[in-house]
């Protein structure tokens, strides 16, 4: 007889569906996660010209579309901040808001390095990536799902899609990208002969 305190019960036993909603989260990782081992060369790319840009007193400037806006800053404190002893700082500051090619013109440089972040195809950052390259900028986008308007019209210089619809597993992705890339632009940092 059931009593009040009973536990409903469920199709199968407890253990086996939560194993498969393990599996099933770990699928939906895999085959994005895995793929950023095959974006090894386009990182390694982006990070070199990013190094050289700061060699050059160039700064970062990252802006995101929609919660990526909260990545951007979070990317400007681990360049401006480094938790690694030893690692120098970076200069490098986040635009939030609208009008964000209007904000480039204003406050960046030539010199400078535009890094947009978007968990989908970031169309809405489409124009400020545009109008950032055109002012001579370098420009890296991490973008998730098909990579959008900058992906396909090849806007940036080094464009890196997180090949998944869904958002948690772009940002999951995107947060490894950014750390990678902090750590190799220190790697050719401290290699300057590879900068010239």
């Amino acid at each position: 007889m059931a009593g009040a305190n009973s536990v409903p019960k469920s199709e199968g036993t407890p253990g086996t569906v939560t194993a498969g909603r393990t599996i099933e989260a770990f699928t939906r990782r895999s085959v994005p996660a895995n793929a950023l081992a095959g974006d090894a060369e386009a990182i390694a790319a982006a990070c070199h010209a990013m190094a050289r840009r700061f060699h050059a007193g160039g700064r970062l400037v990252v802006f995101g579309s929609g919660g990526a806006g909260c990545d951007a800053a979070h990317v400007v404190v681990e360049f401006v901040h480094p938790v690694i002893v030893g690692k120098r700082a970076l200069p490098a500051f986040a635009l939030t808001g609208p009008n964000l090619a209007g904000q480039l013109a204003l406050l960046a440089e030539p010199a400078d390095i535009a890094l947009a972040i978007a968990a989908d195809g970031g169309d809405e950052l489409a124009d400020a990536v545009a109008a950032a390259r055109s002012a001579g900028l370098l420009t890296v986008a991490l973008l998730g799902a098909d990579g959008g308007r900058i992906a396909r019209d090849g806007l940036a210089e080094h464009t890196l899609v997180v090949r998944s619809a869904d958002p948690l597993v772009v940002k999951e992705v995107q947060v490894t990208t950014y750390h990678v890339l902090w750590e190799l632009v220190h790697v050719f940092a401290e290699q300057p002969g590879v900068l010239s």
